[in-house]
């Protein structure tokens, strides 16, 4: 993979053919495609549109292609935009790749974008990592790993109470609550 920090193409023509191509790979979802533009791409403005449309095509095979980058690619802002991508995401073998820049990349940004993916994701697996970052130089990776740590604390209470609660019993009450709605009478003006 060939990362570079080149902001633009300086032909501009053939960014903005690709960015078109782009748009109809879109529509086929291609991942394949936009993993390869993300991995070969020198230009950082079609980059980032490939991260962010691996996002929203959500395919497994885009975690490790997004994981490289983050760990590899001189610009923050992509690093920073994976992290983003991989959280939206939602898939948990992006964990690894998200505790790894959590806790060792040198931008606070991408530090607290990887805490913050982490958190949305919302697995146990992270955890140990994100108490090790709440202890971080950054006031943003430490404020993103708590909030990340609450919801990991929110998720395991609210399985406690789903597992408490006996479903036949919450339709019932649900059941009873509409019968005596039902009996009243909405008031005229």
């Amino acid at each position: 993979m060939r990362y570079t920090e080149t902001i633009e193409d300086k032909n501009r023509e053939r960014a903005f053919k690709l960015l078109d191509q782009m748009e109809g790979e879109y529509e086929k979802k291609n991942a394949e495609f936009f993993n390869k533009v993300l991995s070969e791409e020198p230009a950082l403005v079609v980059r980032v549109h490939a991260v962010t449309i691996l996002s929203e095509i959500g395919d497994e095979s885009s975690i490790p292609v997004l994981g490289d980058a983050m760990k590899h690619d001189p610009s923050s802002l992509i690093r920073h935009e994976c992290a983003f991508s991989l959280g939206q995401m939602g898939l948990k073998t992006a964990i690894p790749y998200l505790i790894d820049a959590a806790l060792n990349d040198p931008s606070e940004i991408v530090r607290h974008e990887s805490a913050a993916a982490l958190g949305a994701i919302g697995d146990e697996k992270a955890r140990e990592a994100l108490i090790e970052a709440s202890q971080d130089s950054s006031e943003e990776v430490r404020g993103s790993a708590i909030a990340s740590l609450f919801n990991l604390d929110f998720l395991k209470y609210s399985s406690k109470l789903k597992r408490e609660i006996d479903p036949e019993t919450l339709v019932s009450t649900i059941e009873e609550k509409k019968s005596k709605a039902g009996q009243k009478k909405m008031p005229h003006p």
